[in-house]
Parts: structure tokens; sequence; C-alpha cells
């Protein structure tokens, strides 16, 4: 699989994602700059952390304007797999990708934390070599990542079981206490209406290798470059 990881100004977990991908999962991955269109060659397109053009406006507000972003959309209407990390759920959002909007953490703090997400579905490309409910220990890193909708939009993701990943305890219970930002429903992941894009919080790519902390994070890659028929 070749894997392209998208940079824009101020990207910076570029290089954690294209780590994993290559010295870790084993595939093949290029870095493209925000400006270029052409993902043809490509399998897979991550869209990582970071602060795009600073977080000015709002955070992804002006990188969902990017070139590149056409060429996303494109992308993920062939049913190739998307996958947008902290800034880059952000990014997908607001390019209306995925349903919702990332704002201020409620308790106006910036946090940098490892954090425990349940696994909520294993019936996406994303987690399909996952445990149901299996517990994944993975950082977050972020400002505005409390995830926000109206009603009748949680009420859709709920129940049609498009929430992929929830903050929990180590116990795998989703409580005020074990929700770092706020977020609705304590959500930390959602993927859209086909079940090819995937819009997460957490950074996984922190997560890949027991030297960094734990490992967890890996089986969202591994499940991304291994074949899989399944679907939300």
């Amino acid at each position: 699989m070749n894997v392209a990881i998208l940079v824009f100004p101020g990207t910076w977990s570029e290089v954690d994602c294209h780590r994993a991908f290559t010295d870790v999962i084993g595939h093949d991955a290029e870095y493209v700059w925000h400006k270029e269109t052409d993902l043809d060659r490509f399998d897979a397109v991550v869209v990582p952390g970071g602060f795009s053009y600073g977080d000015y406006l709002r955070c992804g507000a002006i990188a969902r304007f990017s070139p590149v972003m056409e060429s996303v959309k494109a992308f993920a209407e062939a049913g190739k797999p998307v996958i947008g990390i902290c800034n880059g759920f952000q990014i997908l959002c607001e390019a209306g990708l995925l349903p919702g909007v990332l704002t201020r953490n409620e308790h106006l703090e910036f946090r940098c934390k490892w954090v425990d997400l349940r696994a909520e579905t294993t019936n996406t490309p994303f987690t399909h070599l996952a445990s149901a409910k299996q517990v994944l220990r993975v950082p977050i890193s972020h400002g505005e990542g409390n995830y926000q909708a109206d009603a009748e939009t949680l009420e859709m993701l709920e129940r049609t079981g498009r929430i992929v990943f929830r903050y929990v305890d180590e116990d795998g219970n989703a409580t005020a206490e074990s929700n770092p930002n706020g977020s609705a429903n304590n959500i930390a992941g959602i993927i859209n209406e086909r079940g090819n894009v995937l819009g997460m919080m957490p950074h996984p790519e922190r997560s890949v290798e027991e030297l960094l902390g734990g490992d967890d994070g890996a089986v969202i890659f591994r499940s991304m470059v291994t074949p899989t028929a399944a679907a939300v």
C-alpha cells in the first residue's frame, strides 16, 4: 500500500505518521504538499495533526480550502480510506467530509496526556483488527478537541454505529472523568456514512512502539493496510 501524508503550513505530525507506516507497519508513504492535487498513485490518505495555518480563524478552517482537499474529497467519494488525526479531524469536519465541529476544550486548557479509548465498532477499515470493545491507550495533544454536534446528528451517529472511538477509563467505562475535553457522548472518533473516512482526536501515530510508551495505536494503521470488506 502507498499512503499519502498531507502537509500543510504548520503541520507537525507528518513525520510520526510517515514513520508509523514505513518503519513500523512496513508500507510505502509519501509526503504530499497541500498545493498538490494528484492523489491517483495512493491507496490511502492521512491528514495529520498540527496547527495548519497557525489555527487562525478556526482550527482547519483555512486548510480546508487548500487545493489538495478537493482531491481528498474525490478520493473519499471513490471509497478509498482517509484518516484525519487531531488537526486532520478538524480539517475533515471543516471540509464537510464529517459532521460536527471541534471546539475549545471544555476546561479551556491544552491537554497533552495518555487517554483510554474504547473501540465501539470493529466493522470499519480502521478497526477490523481490534477486538470488540477493546480499550486502546493512545495519547492526546490538543486545545480544541471538544467534539460537538446538534442533537439530531448525535442521535444519528449513535444509531448508525458511526462513533468509532469513545473516551473511557481503564476499565472501559465512559465517564465524565475519562472525558479529557468535554466532547459530547465522550466521542473521540467518528466515521462517515460510507465508512471510509475516519476522524479522531487522539494520536495513534504516537503509540505504535513500546519504546514510545505503548503500541495500541498500531492496530489502526495495521487495519488500514490489511484487506477487508468491512463497512459501517
